[in-house]
């Protein structure tokens, strides 16, 4: 059996389980696991990362600068875009095949004496994002990594990943999703979301709501952790339009770094760029001591964030962008807007079912000329009926598609018929992700075939 057939192997093994979006609040389940492994998660230093949105790209140039700081890494994000191995990346890339499948031996008579001890305490076996995050701890010690980038799965407090004692925990900016499992309020979510502040650590945060921000304060002074807040500790002053992304200038904790190129489109990417600065700061600088302007410039110049405002076609222009909540379609809106010089905007919407898609739909909106409703390739997706009515309800024009082919073929048809047109595709990270393959595939970067 290839490496890749065993990885598969891996993959199609954890599909078995309850799926990501099964979640309850026990991670000891996942502590349990980890220490008969001898608890791996503590042989590297960790950066813990969580927030409402930006979280991926933030852990991504969190991982970036650290690497051009000359230690060796490790990145573990959700979902994925195209293959499950892009969520454990080593030094950059993903996880090689080999190592996955050797690191799934490794635990697997664990994940049965774990499993059989649920089962007989009446209790459900472990779940896919518990055991993926089993896997990538494991896979990070065997590498082994300097430093872990970690994303949470979802909140924070009860998450599998905060089995890790982050040395320095980030957050990014806190808003409304996942309500069912989080809490209704702000403050709720942001009470969740403040779990990961470890005793004596240091905490650096975005820009928060009043209600969040008391959140995060209170869980700093009960646990001994230092907080610094962008706009008081740390912050942007100043980004600018350039090729192909950005200029922006930071305030960090220690020092000032400015004119750092960043590849990547959107104030919030500015935002989530200073923010990744401060984390770095507070896990490598010694006695308030900057870091080297030129690594960071190496760092953020090199970062990467697919299916974040990604470029995948021309002549059409066609952007993807994940947003997948109404947080997100409002920086999406706004960095269309700033970052590119287009008059009309087709937007390729599906949405998954368990997401605010109205709320999406009124975000995108008023930047709208034309959306062609579809539905992401998921079982959980809304219908593309339902996308369509919410944007009629809105008074844009609108055309439903059957799946993402037909509909991207009719916005990119729509987009070159007229001048200053341009695509954009949105409103989930399955569809973000199917359409980075489809434009691969029709290889959009050609231009238009009529």
């Amino acid at each position: 059996m290839t490496d890749q057939a065993r990885a598969d192997a891996v993959y199609a093994a954890l599909l078995q389980r309850q799926g990501e979006q099964w979640v309850q609040p026990r991670v000891e389940r996942t502590r349990r696991v980890l220490e008969l492994l001898d608890d791996p998660q503590r042989t590297y230093r960790v950066v813990h990362v969580t927030g409402t949105n930006g979280k991926t790209s933030t852990s991504r140039m969190i991982e970036s600068i650290v690497r051009a700081h000359g230690l060796r890494t490790g990145l573990f994000t959700s979902p994925h875009l195209e293959r499950f191995t892009e969520r454990i990346m080593v030094d950059g890339e993903p996880i090689a095949d080999a190592a996955v499948a050797e690191a799934w031996e490794e635990i697997s008579p664990f994940v049965d004496l774990v499993d059989a001890e649920l089962d007989a305490a009446g209790d459900a076996p472990l779940t896919f994002f518990e055991l993926l995050t089993v896997l990538a701890f494991v896979a990070f010690a065997d590498a082994p990594v300097d430093v872990a980038v970690i994303e949470v799965g979802m909140g924070g407090a009860w998450d599998s990943t905060n089995t890790a004692d982050g040395d320095v925990a980030v957050i990014g900016p806190i808003d409304l999703d996942h309500a069912d499992r989080l809490g209704d309020t702000i403050a709720e979510i942001a009470e969740v979301k403040s779990g990961i502040i470890k005793p004596g650590a240091v905490a650096v945060s975005a820009v928060q709501r009043p209600e969040a921000l008391a959140a995060l304060r209170r869980r700093a002074d009960e646990v001994g952790a230092t907080l610094a807040i962008a706009g008081e500790g740390f912050g942007l002053t100043g980004h600018s339009l350039a090729v192909g992304g950005q200029q922006v200038s930071v305030r960090g904790r220690a020092g000032d770094y400015p004119e750092l190129y960043l590849p990547l489109y959107g104030a919030h990417q500015a935002e989530n760029a200073a923010l990744a600065v401060a984390a770095v700061e507070a896990l490598i600088g010694a006695d308030d001591q900057p870091l080297h302007p030129e690594v960071v410039a190496d760092g953020l110049g090199a970062v990467t964030s697919p299916g974040r405002l990604q470029l995948l076609g021309v002549a059409p222009t066609v952007l993807v962008d994940s947003a997948h909540n109404p947080h997100g379609a409002r920086a999406l809106a706004a960095a269309l807007r700033e970052s590119f010089d287009f008059d009309s905007w087709g937007i390729v919407l599906g949405v998954l079912g368990d997401k605010d898609a109205a709320g999406i739909v009124a975000e995108l909106a008023p930047l709208a000329a034309h959306v062609f409703a579809t539905a992401p390739d998921s079982e959980r997706a809304s219908e593309a009926s339902l996308v369509a009515d919410l944007a009629e309800a809105q008074g844009l024009a609108v055309t439903e598609h059957r799946d993402l082919m037909e509909a991207a073929e009719a916005a990119r048809e729509w987009a070159a018929a007229g001048e200053r047109r341009a695509v954009a595709i949105a409103g989930s990270v399955v569809l973000a992700g199917e359409a980075i393959a489809l434009a691969a595939a029709e290889d959009w970067k050609s231009g238009w075939q009529a």
